[in-house]
C-alpha cells in the first residue's frame, strides 16, 4: 500500500502540489491523470523520493520514504522518470542490468542475469539486447528503460509517462505488458498517463489531479463520466458508452 498524507510542494512560494492525501492499495495499476501542470509528475517523484516534499509523509509498503535506507527502499520500489539520459554508450542488456544494482552492487550473479533475461523477454527486447541505445528508436529505448525498472524486481513500480515516444500500436502493447506485470507478477504499478483512454482501458484505479489538488479518485467507471472529466480538464469532454470500456472524446 502507498499512503500519501498532507504532502505539499511549492517553488518560490507558489504551490505546485497539495496538500494532498491519497491511498493506493497494493496490486493492480493506478493511473495519475490530469492536465499539464496538475502535479501528476510531482506527486509521483515525491512518492519515489526523487523529490523532497516541503511537508507531509509518504509510506510505501510500510516504509517511510523520507527515512528509509536507500538500498532497502530500492528493493521495494523502482521508478522511471520522464527523461533519462546516459552519457556512456550502453547496450540494451547493459542498461537493463543496472536495474539489478540494489541487489548485486554492480557484480551480477547468475540470478541477476536470469532476472535481466526475464525482463528482456517480457518487454520483447531479445532481438535488441545487444544493440546500443543510440541505435534504437525513441520507442525502443523507452521499452528498454521500462525493462530496467522491471528487472529491479520491486513490488512497487512508479512510471512517469512510459508511453512517451510510443506510437499507438506500441503504446497499447506497453499497457498490455504492464497489465501482465500487475496480474501475473503481482506488481503494484503507479503510472502517469496523458491519454485518459489508456487509463480507462488498463487501470484499476484513477487519481485525477488539477492545479495541484486531488479532485477525484475511483475506478475507471466512476471517473469516466462526462461531468468528472470536464471538471478535471476544464474543457468539454463527452464519454461514450462503448465496449469494452468507456471512451472519452474531447470536443468544443
Amino acid at each position: 500500500m502507498i499512503e500519501v498524507r498532507g504532502v505539499h510542494k511549492a517553488y518560490s512560494g507558489k504551490t505546485v502540489l497539495g496538500p494532498v492525501d491519497a491511498t493506493i492499495p497494493s496490486g493492480g495499476i493506478t493511473a495519475l491523470v490530469g492536465p499539464n501542470g496538475a502535479g501528476k509528475s510531482t506527486m509521483l517523484t515525491i512518492i519515489g523520493r526523487l523529490l523532497e516534499a516541503d511537508a507531509g509523509t509518504v509510506h510505501v509498503g510500510g516504509l517511510d520514504v523520507r527515512k528509509a535506507d536507500s538500498r532497502t527502499l530500492a528493493r521495494t520500489m523502482s521508478i522511471l522518470r520522464q527523461e533519462n539520459h546516459f552519457v556512456t554508450r550502453l547496450t540494451v542488456r547493459q542498461l537493463v542490468g543496472f536495474g539489478r544494482f540494489p541487489h548485486s552492487g554492480g557484480r551480477l550473479t547468475k540470478h541477476d542475469h536470469e532476472m535481466v533475461n526475464q525482463a528482456l523477454e517480457f518487454l520483447d527486447l531479445n532481438d535488441l539486447a545487444d544493440r546500443f541505445l543510440d541505435q534504437l528508436s525513441g520507442g525502443q529505448r523507452q521499452r528498454a528503460y521500462v525493462a530496467m525498472v522491471l528487472a529491479q524486481d520491486t513490488d512497487y513500480l512508479l512510471l512517469d509517462e512510459p508511453l512517451n515516444n510510443l506510437d499507438m500500436q506500441h503504446a497499447v502493447a506497453m499497457m498490455k505488458q504492464l497489465r501482465r506485470a500487475a496480474d501475473e507478477l503481482g506488481k503494484t504499478i503507479v503510472i502517469v498517463v496523458h491519454d485518459i483512454n489508456y487509463a480507462a482501458a488498463y487501470a484499476d484505479r484513477i487519481i485525477a489531479l488539477r492545479e495541484g489538488q486531488v479532485v477525484h479518485m475511483g475506478t475507471p467507471a466512476e471517473i469516466m463520466t462526462s461531468a468528472v472529466l470536464s471538471e478535471v480538464f476544464s474543457t468539454n469532454i463527452k464519454v461514450l458508452d462503448s465496449e469494452p470500456y468507456p471512451l472519452a472524446v474531447y470536443y468544443r
